[in-house]
């Protein structure tokens, strides 16, 4: 039976209506009655007794900010009483969650987090590579070293996807982008650092880099920031050095189908699997549906021995302690702070504020402050401890949760977390989107509605659990399951149906 409201946390002093309420509504929670004295949008919140000015009001068991005048029970709460009480740069203490105890480091209370779902040992089909990294799928990419040569190699994927349509490869596809030429500094180290991780991609069968001659990012010095790979599996010139540079891409591709014409599927264990995990366009469900379902995957998979990718790091302001508390060591909790710190002074260096609010999109959803964002974002990652700290474009090591530094935008943040090894992204959203990866992207929806007004766009949806349809246990055996047949290439995501495969580069510094 479907919900009309949710209660998360018996210290919360609000809840969230899951459908639309009107004034006068009565609703009962934990055995009291709340009338509400106006109407209460889908996904916000209302106070489920009287709140003081100043008084912290709670939602998943934690802070989210403070009222900004009285509000009474019944009474609607966003961004016209509630107010975020985050401030500038902190000091953090570690806080071992063995100190502090998981009940009060894990928010995900949407039902009984002590069923554990059991699970026949996952195993899926991959592409094993020579460095015995595990790829989902086995596509040539083209990469360009500047953006002068996007379209030229746009032409040369096209014309070889037609060409070689009956192969066994799964595809031939550009990453256009608009940067490589003029960049100085770091910023140029930004675009090198992400195309050697997408040219190292165990997803890339093979690689064309295509360059122009005279840009600043140099195919030679790329090269050396990609370090080791399968050089029978790469080719690059760069276009002033050849009479016709879609003939030469075209001539070079071939070769390269020709090398991966016996690359056959093997099965592998979950441990093999990267995962990259991302919210985009966010409501007031994102939190207690699709993120802790999620969230709950991601445990099977770091149980297994597999890898987690969380980044989007200023959507962890406000919930960044218990992130630190997961810490497996005092050193990795010292990465996560110089992590969180870097990037508020990333913000202040640019005279921005730290703690911005949430988007339009997220704020008509029913997000008002950036805790109660990132306290719904983080739980992405489960309840794993912290294993590694990655920066922006390097490599992920090994198995567990790793923390990596990009911005909450979702192309920037996703292209960092495919650059940094992931070969499947979870992407939870409340608005919708058709944003998609050069990895095949699992577009997650919130709630029902939206799965139900983009289906094209909308691969599973997290939001029979607030239609009272399905269990969060029972989910995320559907959702694993999904993975499975999407990483042993039994089915396409709605991304690789449509052709929603891109990148996006974090342009930080200075372009002559």
């Amino acid at each position: 039976m479907k919900k009309a409201i949710l209660y998360i946390h018996p210290r919360d002093n609000v809840a969230v209506a899951i459908t639309p309420l009107a004034q006068a509504t009565p609703v009962t929670i934990a055995d009291n009655v709340v009338v509400l004295i106006e109407n209460i949008p889908a996904g916000h919140k209302f106070a489920i007794r009287d709140i003081r000015t100043d008084e912290k009001i709670f939602k998943y068991g934690h802070c989210i900010g403070h009222a900004t005048k009285d509000i009474p029970a019944g009474a609607w709460v966003h961004s016209h009483n509630l107010h975020t009480d985050l401030a500038e740069v902190l000091e953090y203490k570690y806080k071992p969650i063995s100190e502090v105890g998981l009940a009060q480091g894990d928010v995900r209370n949407y039902e009984d987090r002590s069923a554990q779902v059991r699970l026949r040992p996952p195993v899926f089909r991959g592409y094993r590579r020579a460095n015995g990294k595990v790829g989902t799928r086995n596509e040539i990419w083209i990469l360009n070293t500047v953006g002068c040569v996007n379209i030229s190699a746009e032409r040369i994927a096209k014309i070889c996807r037609e060409k070689f349509a009956d192969s066994p490869i799964d595809g031939v596809f550009s990453f256009s982008h608009p940067y490589g030429c003029s960049q100085l500094g770091d910023d140029l180290r930004h675009t090198q650092k992400v195309l050697a991780g997408l040219l190292r991609h165990p997803n890339a069968g093979g690689v064309l880099v295509l360059g122009l001659g005279c840009e600043n990012n140099q195919m030679e010095q790329l090269l050396k920031v990609v370090g080791e790979v399968d050089r029978s599996r790469l080719r690059f010139f760069n276009s002033q050095d050849v009479h016709d540079e879609v003939e030469a891409g075209v001539a070079a591709i071939g070769e390269l189908v020709a090398r991966m014409q016996h690359d056959t599927r093997s099965e592998c264990a979950l441990a093999d699997l990267v995962l990259g995990m991302k919210c985009g366009g966010s409501d007031g469900f994102s939190g207690i549906t699709a993120n802790p379902l999620v969230g709950l995957v991601a445990d099977m998979v770091t149980n297994h021995g597999g890898t987690v990718l969380l980044t989007e790091v200023p959507e962890m302001f406000g919930a960044e302690q218990q992130l630190m508390n997961r810490a497996r060591d005092e050193k990795t909790f010292q990465q996560i702070v110089a992590m969180i710190n870097d990037f508020k002074n990333y913000f202040i260096s640019h005279q921005q504020p730290i703690y911005e609010n949430p988007s339009p999109g997220n704020m008509a959803g029913g997000i008002t402050t950036l805790e109660e964002k990132s306290l719904g974002a983080i739980q992405k990652g489960g309840t794993a401890l912290v294993s590694q700290v990655l920066d922006y474009g390097e490599p992920v090591q090994h198995g567990g949760l790793a923390l990596l530094q990009a911005p909450g935008n979702d192309g920037v943040s996703t292209t960092a977390e495919v650059a940094s090894g992931a070969t499947m992204i979870l992407f939870t959203t409340g608005r919708g989107t058709p944003l998609g990866l050069p990895v095949p992207t699992i577009k997650i929806s919130s709630n029902t509605a939206i799965a139900q007004k983009k289906p094209q766009w909308i691969d599973f949806n997290a939001g029979a659990l607030l239609d009272g349809a399905e269990t969060m246990d029972g989910l995320a055996q559907q959702l694993l399951d999904l993975m499975i047949n999407v990483a042993s290439g039994d089915m396409k995501t709605k991304n690789e149906i449509h052709g929603y495969k891109e990148i996006a580069i974090w342009k930080d510094g200075v372009m002559l």
